[in-house]
């Protein structure tokens, strides 16, 4: 498979991704934990289809210490016992946050109530953040048809 267009070398990709890349690294600088980033990451980019973010993110956080058994069941994550309650809360908004079309309500209020018993106001709104960014890059990501399987960690950080 080959990316529709080159975003890696048009300029106004550039600049469109300079701003979303700003938004990413405000989200990365918060005090919502790390782990918990890459998790969310991943589902989103699962959910999505997203090819090129979940193979970026899971070797991210693989190189980060994540253990392969919690990186091979983020995407049943209901059933694995490997996840703390705020991560499962974290990863259940993200799953409503990411299929909002398909829920008629969009996020539940219990799902927000459970977020909100693990994470303060600015944790909150890092990860409402983080969703609406990574669910954006997948968009840009799918749309492009960009391939995945080639990404080196940390390869744009």
């Amino acid at each position: 498979m080959n990316a529709r267009v080159n975003l890696f070398g048009n300029p106004l990709a550039a600049k469109v991704f300079k701003h979303i890349n700003s938004a990413g690294k405000a989200v990365t600088d918060s005090g919502l934990p790390a782990t918990t980033q890459e998790l969310v990451k991943i589902r989103a980019s699962q959910i999505n289809g997203c090819g090129f973010c979940t193979d970026m993110h899971t070797k991210d956080a693989a190189a980060a210490g994540e253990t392969s058994v919690r990186l091979h069941l983020v995407a049943a994550w209901r059933e694995a016992t490997v996840f703390t309650e705020a991560e499962r809360a974290a990863l259940e908004l993200t799953e409503q946050g990411t299929r909002i079309a398909d829920a008629a309500g969009g996020v539940s209020d219990e799902a927000w109530a459970d977020a909100a018993k693990h994470y303060d106001e600015d944790q909150l709104i890092a990860l409402i953040s983080l969703i609406a960014v990574t669910n954006a890059y997948n968009r840009v990501n799918v749309i492009n048809q960009q391939p995945a399987g080639d990404y080196q960690p940390g390869q744009f950080g």
